[in-house]
C-alpha cells in the first residue's frame, strides 16, 4: 500500500477524486437549497389557501350549536388533504392544527390539533404572527417548528399551522440518498481515474525502461509507436527521432574516428620512415632532403588536423567570423592567378567571366580558403586537358559564383553526400574534407552551395553568398581585396609547400 501511494497514478487519481467530490458536493448543496425552498413555498401556498378557505367558512357558518362541529370537520378535512408521511414507528409526520380566537366569545377558542392547545396558544402568543404572512414558530415538546398562517375574518382570527417534520424528513431522506450515490460515484470515479492514469503512465514507464536499457551499444532500441496521436505517442515518436539522430551521430563519430586514425597513420608512418632513413645515412649523404620530406609530411599532417578542427567548429555553429566588405571578384582573380601554373601543367583551359566589383559581407581568410578549395578540387580530380569555366555575377541580394567543367563529373554514389566529412571518390588521394569545409563556411555566412551534373557532361558547382548589409557590418569605405599570401588549400599545393621549405 505504501508503494502504491508513491505512484503518480495514485496522486492523479486522488486529486481527480477530490476535485470531483468537491464539485458534486457543491452541486448537491445548490440542489438541496432549491428543493428546500420549493418545499417551503409549496407548504406556505397550501397554508395560505386553506387558511383563507377556513376563514370564509367561519364567517359564513351561523353561530349556533353546530358551528364548532361544522368548522372542526372542515378543518379536519383540510388536514386529510396532505399525504401521510410516517416514521418507522408509524407516527404521522404531517401534523396540522387549527385555532380560532374570537375576542368577543368568552368560551375557549375553537381548537383542532394533534395535542392540547395550551402549548400552541403560548407559542402563538409569543410569536404574534402577522395576518396573511407564513411564519415559523417553535412549539414546546415538538422537535421541529411549525409554519403558521394567521387570517382575520369578521373580528375573529384563524390560525392554521403545519409541522415541518414532513419536510425535514423528506430533505433528510434526500441527503442520505445523495450521500450514498455521491460516495459510490466518487469511488467509481477514483477507480476509473486510477485505471486510466495507470494505463497512460505505464506507457511512460516503458519509455523510462527503454531509456534505462539504452547504452552506447544499444542505440538500436526503439519505443513502440501507437497509431493514435496523443501526447504520449508524440513523446514516443520524438524520442525515437532523437535516438535516430544520436545513433546517426555516434555512427558518424565512429566512422570519422576510424577514418582519422587511418588517415593519420599513413603520414605518421611515412614521416617516421623518412627520419629513420636519415639517421642511417652517411654525413656526406643528402640527408637534408629526407628531413625536408619529413617536414613536408608534418605540414600536411598539421594542415589536416587544422582543417578537421575548423570543419568541426564550423559545423557546430561556433565559427568566429570577421565579416567585412570583400570584393569577391578580386578574391577569385587572385586565387586563379595562384592556381594558373598548376592548371597549365595539367593542360586545363581556364575561362574566366567575372563581373566587376561584386561585394559580399564575408570573412576574407575563410573566403580565400573556400575559393581555393573549389579550385583544388578541380585540379585534383579532372583528367588532363579539360576546360574549367568560372563565372561570377551579382544577383538580387546575392553574389553567384559558378564553376563548371567538362570532366567525368561526380560519381553517382557520392554526389548526394559530397558535403559530408571524409566522403571522397574511390580513386581520390585527398581526405574528403575540402567540400565539407566549403559547405560549412558558406552556411555560416548565410549562403548556399549546390553541386549538379552538367547536361553535356561534367560537374557544376553553384555558390551563392548574400551581398547586402556589409555597410552595417563594417565601415570600410572600399571593399578589401584578397591577399595571395592568405590562400591555404586542402591539398597544401606543392608549389607553396616548396616555398615554405625554402
Amino acid at each position: 500500500m505504501s508503494k502504491l501511494r508513491t505512484t503518480a497514478a495514485w496522486r492523479i487519481s486522488i486529486l481527480s477524486a477530490l476535485a470531483y467530490a468537491l464539485g458534486t458536493a457543491i452541486t448537491f448543496s445548490i440542489v438541496y437549497f432549491f428543493v428546500a425552498q420549493g418545499i417551503r413555498e409549496r407548504s406556505d401556498a397550501w397554508l395560505s389557501g386553506e387558511a383563507a378557505v377556513l376563514a370564509r367558512v367561519s364567517a359564513d357558518t351561523p353561530r349556533d350549536r353546530l358551528y364548532n362541529r361544522a368548522v372542526r370537520e372542515v378543518a379536519e378535512l383540510a388536514a386529510r388533504e396532505l399525504p401521510e408521511e410516517r416514521t418507522a414507528t408509524g407516527q404521522n409526520l404531517n401534523a396540522v392544527f387549527f385555532l380560532e380566537k374570537d375576542p368577543n366569545d368568552r368560551q375557549s377558542p375553537l381548537w383542532v390539533g394533534p395535542s392540547a392547545d395550551d402549548v400552541f396558544l403560548e407559542a402563538i402568543g409569543r410569536a404574534n404572527p402577522i395576518s396573511g404572512i407564513p411564519q415559523s414558530i417553535r412549539v414546546e415538546g415538538w422537535p421541529t417548528s411549525f409554519r403558521v398562517v394567521a387570517q382575520q375574518e369578521g373580528g375573529r382570527t384563524i390560525y392554521l399551522g403545519l409541522s415541518g417534520r414532513g419536510a425535514a424528513h423528506t430533505l433528510q431522506s434526500l441527503a442520505l440518498r445523495f450521500l450514498v450515490v455521491w460516495g459510490a460515484t466518487v469511488l467509481l470515479g477514483f477507480l476509473i481515474s486510477y485505471t486510466s492514469a495507470q494505463r497512460t503512465l505505464r506507457r511512460v514507464e516503458q519509455i523510462t525502461e527503454t531509456v534505462a536499457r539504452i547504452g552506447s551499444e544499444e542505440l538500436s532500441e526503439r519505443l513502440p509507436e501507437p497509431s493514435n496521436s496523443d501526447e504520449i505517442s508524440r513523446l514516443a515518436k520524438t524520442f525515437n527521432h532523437m535516438l535516430d539522430r544520436i545513433q546517426s551521430s555516434v555512427n558518424q563519430l565512429r566512422s570519422v574516428t576510424d577514418t582519422v586514425a587511418h588517415d593519420l597513420k599513413t603520414p605518421v608512418t611515412s614521416i617516421r620512415g623518412t627520419l629513420e632513413s636519415a639517421l642511417f645515412k652517411e654525413p656526406g649523404d643528402t640527408w637534408r632532403d629526407s628531413v625536408g620530406e619529413a617536414i613536408e609530411g608534418l605540414d600536411n599532417l598539421t594542415h589536416l588536423l587544422n582543417t578537421m578542427l575548423d570543419l568541426a567548429e564550423a559545423q557546430a555553429g561556433a565559427l568566429s567570423l570577421d565579416r567585412r566588405a570583400v570584393d569577391l571578384s578580386d578574391v577569385v582573380k587572385q586565387v586563379v592567378e595562384i592556381y594558373q601554373p598548376s592548371m597549365a601543367e595539367r593542360q586545363h583551359e581556364l575561362v574566366i567571366d567575372l563581373a566587376g566589383h561584386v561585394v559580399v559581407a564575408a570573412d576574407l581568410p575563410l573566403l580565400n580558403r573556400v575559393v581555393s578549395n573549389l579550385l583544388e578540387n578541380e585540379l585534383a580530380h579532372l583528367p588532363v586537358g579539360r576546360q574549367i569555366h568560372i563565372r561570377l555575377r551579382s544577383q538580387q541580394n546575392s553574389a553567384e559564383l559558378v564553376i563548371e567543367d567538362n570532366g567525368p563529373g561526380f560519381p553517382p554514389d557520392i554526389i548526394t553526400r559530397v558535403f559530408e566529412r571524409f566522403v571522397k571518390g574511390k580513386y581520390s588521394a585527398g581526405h574528403g574534407l575540402g567540400l565539407a569545409f566549403v559547405d560549412a563556411v558558406v552556411q555560416a555566412h548565410g549562403g548556399t552551395i549546390r553541386i549538379s551534373d552538367h547536361p553535356k557532361g561534367g560537374a557544376v558547382i553553384t555558390l551563392r553568398l548574400p551581398n547586402h548589409g556589409f555597410q552595417v557590418l563594417h565601415d570600410a569605405p572600399e571593399p578589401i581585396a584578397s591577399n595571395p599570401n592568405e590562400v591555404p588549400t586542402e591539398g597544401n599545393h606543392s608549389q607553396y609547400a616548396k616555398a615554405n621549405l625554402e
